[in-house]
This record gives C-alpha cells, structure tokens and sequence, in this order.
C-alpha cells in the first residue's frame, strides 16, 4: 500500500496555485505562487524587497538593505532591530538560562533567526521549529507548548481548595440561618433563588457577546463564575458576620450594621472576587492578555457573587411579603445587577494595565490602585441607604438615575477598548500576511467581529474557530512580547509564537482540505 501524500512534516501536498517550499523551509510547508509568468512569487508591496517563494520582507528606507537608524542590515533587505541590552544581535529573543542549547533558550537559525528549540517530546524541525512526533504516513498533530505547565497546575489546585472551603462556609452559614428561622429560612431560600438564578442567562451573555475579537474559554469564564459564587461568597460572609458581631456587641445593633455595610463588606467582598481574577492574571496568564480580559474575568466572577448573595436577599424579601420581594427583585435584578461587576471591574482594570505594560511601577500600582477604587465605589453605594435609612428615600430616585447614568459610561467605556483590541490584532497580523503566513481574507476573518459567527454558519465550522482564535492569540503574543522587549522584560508571550504559527499553519492545511470546491 503507497503511503498516503503527506509531506515530510505532516502536511499534504500544495495544492493547485500554491507553490512548494522554497530550500531551507520545512517540507510540507505550502506557500501561494505569484501570479501567472511570476514563478518565483509576487513582488513585495511598496517598500519591500522579494523573497523566496512569494515571500515579501521590509526593505530598509530609499530601497536599501540598509535597516532604517535603530535596525541591524539583514540578508534579503531584512531588518532586525538592534537587540537591547542583554539580548542576542538580531535577535527578538532574551537570552536562555543556564544550561539551555548554546547559552540560549533559542536555537541558532539561518541568516540569524531565533527559533524557540523544541521541547521534551517533540522532534527538532527546520530553523528550530518544534513538531511534534508521529508516526509515519500520517499528519503530525500540534502539540502546544506549555512552558508555564507547572503554574498553571498550582493555580488550578489553589483554586479548588479556595471552592471547596467557601462552599463549606457557605453550606454552614445557611444551615445555622434555617436553624435560627425555624426552618422557614430554607423554603424562603429556594423561592430566592428561583428569583436569583434564571436572570443570569441574561446578564452572562452580555459579556460574551461584547468579547468579540479574542473571547476567553469557557472553562476559564465558568472558573471565574464559580469562584465568586463559592470562594468569594464564603469568606465575604465569613468576615462579614465576624465584623458585624463584634462591632454590634460593643458599640450597637446600628453601628454593626453600618461597619459592616460600609467597610466590611467593600474591602472582603472585592479582596475575594478580586483575588479570582489575580488567578488568572498570575497562573494563566496565556488567558490573560489585558484590560478587556480583566475586566470580563472581574464580571464573570461579580455575577456569580451577586447570584449567591441576590439569593439571601430575596429569601429575606420572602418572608416579609410578596410585595417586598417584587420590590427587591426589581432593585436588584432590574436596574442594579451591574454594580457588582462595576466595583470588581476597577480590579480587573487594575491587572489589565499590569499585564500591557512594562514598567515595574505601573504593574506594582495599578492592580492596587484598581481594587482601592472598587472599595471606594462599593463603599459609597452602600453606606447612604445604610446610614440615612428610611430617609434615603427622599434622594433615592435621582441617586439611582446616577449610578445607571455611570454603569451604561462603562459599559460604553468596555465597547471602545474592545474596539482597541481588534486594532492590535490586525496591526500585529499584518507582517504575516506579507511573510504569506497569512491571506487577506484570512486576516479580515479573523478580524472580523462576526467572524467566529461565519465559521458556525458556514463550511468552516469549528476549525475555523480555531483558526480564528490561534490567530488572535499569535497576534497578541506578539504585541506583549514587543512591549516587553521595549522595557527590557522577559515575556513567556515569546514561547508561544512559533507553535501558533505551526498551529495556524495545520489549520490552514485543514481548513483547504474542506473548502468547497
């Protein structure tokens, strides 16, 4: 039996208008020809000198090979920024550690490229390309490369210890709450969270739907959801209840309430929600890649806070009538479910500058400075109705009216950084569509903000979700590693560029294969 047409590295042979690789690129590789009486590959756009096999590379200024002022002269007009200090020439790499292949944590490629060397079970591929190992006569499978593996399975066990303790704590406040009542605390909680629970189809498609360009996962999206619901909830009440029986036991029933409503429960409940989204700035930071994530992680995890703790209120609601329970469900699942998302958010914001810049003082402030602006807002919220009581209603209406009026600013606030998102992931896509990584149409879809809709509805279905996602993460990877090489700064973003672009490449291969004809 012939062996099935695979080229040496798992992928098929180019098809009809692409051309084969050019010396020196790993076989299998398939690159678009120039057009017709253009064997060799189209000219470079304005500005940019031919390379082999259609590739186009950026020509230093006046059509020299020269590198513009600041850039090293490479072969076939490349230019390579000069490397900063402590970095390879030529290279866009940091230095290795100890112990690493040459010094380096990068192999040594043609014409002085860094290639990021192969990992424990994957076979050396060409320019130091990493693919993984498999048998003959089939596609080599991608396999990622995980260099923060380790933390991402500390994360993952410090998370699970945080869910089961809170879940305790919750479960041990709710039955000393039936205890106290009698019992009517326990059908008074399942008509609250029949209130409680159905809204948040709603309120959780919201943040889905904003996350167009680069949507996080959704087992990190349910993490999130499950951490503020358990974790959060269950050392927020834990603090809470302490906070409120000692104030009270000293100083009265109304300044309890009042310490507890107004500092106890800002700084614990935005510390827990908060913390959630710590884990994924810090364990997962492949996740994490900057303002708009830390603000849907922030929601994710206030709308499961909000969820368990809307329950409380409305069982209280309950036992008072059905007119106070509409009243309540009407506050707090009508107008105000967003407030618990806006104080987290200011955390979340916090860390999304932390992750998108590289200077130290801003990484150290901004995440502190996020969760002291949350307290201060969930603070404030709080202690008017707490404080003036049954005179609040008076001023209730025009304060409600302004607290919508700044919820429905942030949300237009979150719009405009999504927006902002989707430049970065064109600008840093555009130089592989001239390195012919890349189509124009393959850009503008993975641009798009209805691109992953088109893949769902059309032939591409799920794999061209995936393309469109390892597309959005190569261009992020290289838009932090860029503005880490610019502080001088080590960034794990780097490891992750060259096995996208091998996983966009086998997404390619796949997504050709079923193309209609």
């Amino acid at each position: 039996m012939g062996q099935p047409p695979h080229g040496q590295q798992g992928y098929g042979q180019a098809p009809q208008g692409y051309a084969q690789p050019a010396q020196g690129y790993g076989q299998g590789h398939v690159y678009p020809q120039g057009p017709q009486g253009h064997p060799h590959g189209p000219q470079g756009p304005q500005g940019h000198a031919q390379g082999p096999q259609g590739h186009a590379y950026p020509q230093g200024p006046q059509g020299d090979a020269q590198g513009p002022q600041g850039y090293a002269q490479g072969p076939q007009g490349h230019a390579y920024p000069q490397a900063p200090q402590g970095y390879a020439q030529g290279q866009a790499y940091p230095q290795a550690p100890q112990g690493y292949a040459q010094g380096q944590a990068y192999a040594q490629a043609q014409q002085g490229h860094a290639y990021p060397l192969a990992p424990q079970g994957y076979a050396r591929g060409h320019q130091g390309h990493a693919y993984a190992h498999h048998h003959a006569g089939y596609p080599a499978a991608v396999r990622r490369f995980d260099p923060d593996r380790r933390l991402r399975i500390a994360g993952l066990w410090l998370w699970a210890i945080g869910l089961i303790a809170g879940a305790v704590l919750n479960v041990l406040f709710t039955l000393l709450g039936v205890i106290e009542s009698g019992g009517s605390m326990l059908s008074a909680m399942l008509v609250g969270a029949l209130f409680a629970f159905p809204p948040l189809v709603l309120y959780l498609f919201v943040p889905m739907i904003i996350d167009r360009y680069d949507p996080e996962p959704w087992w990190c999206l349910l993490m999130a959801f499950l951490w503020g619901a358990l974790a959060a909830t269950g050392f927020s009440i834990l603090i809470n209840t302490g906070v409120h029986i000692g104030v009270s036991s000293n100083f009265g029933e109304p300044a309890g309430e009042l310490v507890s409503a107004s500092v106890s429960a800002p700084f614990a409940e935005e510390l827990f929600k908060g913390l959630g989204v710590f884990g994924f700035f810090y364990f997962l930071r492949r996740e994490f890649d900057g303002i708009v994530d830390g603000i849907i992680y922030a929601t994710f995890c206030a709308l499961g806070f909000a969820a368990v703790e809307n329950v409380l209120y409305y069982a209280r609601a309950s036992m008072q009538g059905s007119d106070v329970l509409a009243g309540t469900f009407v506050l707090r699942g009508v107008f105000t479910p967003w407030l618990h998302p806006l104080f987290t958010s200011m955390t979340g914001i916090g860390f999304g500058l932390a992750r998108e810049s590289s200077k130290t003082w801003v990484r150290a402030a901004a995440p502190i400075g996020g969760y002291l602006l949350g307290v201060a807002l969930h603070a404030v919220w709080n202690f008017l109705p707490t404080a003036l009581g049954r005179a609040m209603g008076d001023i209730f209406m025009p304060w409600l009216l302004l607290w919508l009026c700044f919820v429905a600013s942030f949300f237009g606030i979150i719009v405009a950084l999504v927006i902002r998102k989707g430049w970065v992931i064109r600008d840093h896509l555009r130089d592989e569509v001239a390195l012919g990584m890349l189509t124009q149409d393959e850009l503008e879809l993975v641009c798009s903000p209805i691109g992953r809709l088109r893949c769902t509805l059309g032939w591409r279905g799920a794999t061209g979700r995936s393309f469109i996602r390892a597309g959005a993460r190569l261009a992020l990877s290289k838009w932090h590693t860029a503005r880490a090489l610019q502080g001088r700064n080590r960034t794990l973003s780097a490891d992750f560029i060259g096995p996208l672009r091998q996983e966009i490449a086998q997404l390619r291969h796949e997504l050709l294969a079923r193309a209609p004809r």
